[in-house]
């Protein structure tokens, strides 16, 4: 099969595009034909030696962690999946798990099918964005209808599904993006839009219940003082979270870091979702998996207006 291999830690120059055996199934798996994967930053930042790279054990290394595609085959003790499923899926993550890849082995209780309305690029980005957004909403900041939440960094892929998320809920949402994406995050639901470049958060969202910080370090520490007493903020880049949490502890405010965890339960509630129309993915590029460089290089410029997703 073909897939992107890494067997050093470095810039787009040691992405490999390159033959390698299909992997092979262990009970409670099904084998997949890949057909897309979803890219992130955490996957150009491990490939670098970074991100997640303490935990992927010994290179050579095969990138990605959320895929969609049909299953090919399934191990002996399967019952809840079928061959010529279409599913997707996040899985294993932060340990390795093989995205980049035309065949990936995925543990059926990290996957979920995958309805017909919901496209297979699309599939592909909702994973690793999706299930944050819910974890960071609903398992660590605890949204509940009518409450006001912030979401830092709207228009990027986390942010602009925890926007409608969140309207889903039942929230306010006011959210900060540059003026060029003020009219897209207006359709997707944002009672309130700030322009980072020439507002101040603090200016425009006082006693607020909740905040996802999708940026960290000092705007996420600035953000702080928007949060009423017993609110939370949730910080999602851990390299900067020890210092968020310092600065909420500093002012008795709850901070909560976030490690996205693989739920197959709640990319179905996800599936289910962009079924009935009440969630969408903005899908910002496709690359082929040859010019996975290409796709990083995007992924690098923090600019990106939803999600990068390579074909296969």
């Amino acid at each position: 099969m073909k897939a992107i291999q890494i067997s050093e830690f470095g810039s787009n120059e040691v992405l490999s595009y390159t033959e390698l055996a299909e992997p092979e199934l262990n009970p409670g798996q099904v084998l997949i034909k890949n057909q897309a994967a979803g890219v992130n930053p955490i996957d150009w930042k491990t490939c670098s030696g970074g991100g997640a790279a303490p935990f992927i054990g010994d290179l050579p290394f095969v990138p990605g962690w959320e895929f969609a595609g049909t299953v090919a085959k399934i191990a002996d003790d399967v019952t809840t999946f079928s061959v010529g499923d279409p599913v997707f899926g996040f899985i294993r993550f932060p340990e390795r798990a093989g995205c980049f890849a035309e065949y990936v082995a995925a543990p059926v209780d990290q996957i979920s099918l995958r309805p017909a309305e919901l496209p297979v690029e699309a599939a592909a980005g909702l994973g690793l964005a999706g299930l944050t957004a819910w974890q960071a909403l609903f398992d660590k900041g605890n949204l509940k209808a009518s409450q006001r939440v912030v979401i830092l960094a709207g228009a990027g892929g986390v942010g602009h599904l925890a926007i409608q998320l969140a309207k889903w809920a039942g929230a306010q949402v006011i959210t900060t993006a540059s003026a060029a994406n003020h009219d897209f995050l207006t359709a997707l639901g944002a009672d309130v839009v700030i322009d980072y470049h020439t507002q101040k958060i603090t200016d425009h969202a006082k006693d607020v219940d909740l905040i996802i910080d999708g940026i960290g370090g000092q705007v996420g520490i600035e953000a702080l003082a928007c949060v009423k007493p017993g609110g939370t903020l949730v910080t999602l880049p851990s390299a900067t979270k020890d210092e968020v949490i310092a600065a909420g502890d500093a002012i008795k405010v709850n901070v909560e870091p976030i490690r996205v965890e693989p739920n197959s339960d709640q990319l179905g509630q996800l599936a289910g979702l962009y079924a009935e129309k009440k969630l969408c993915l903005n899908l910002a590029n496709t690359y082929p998996l040859a010019q996975v460089g290409n796709a990083f290089d995007e992924s690098k410029t923090g600019k990106v207006k939803g999600k990068l997703v390579l074909t296969i």
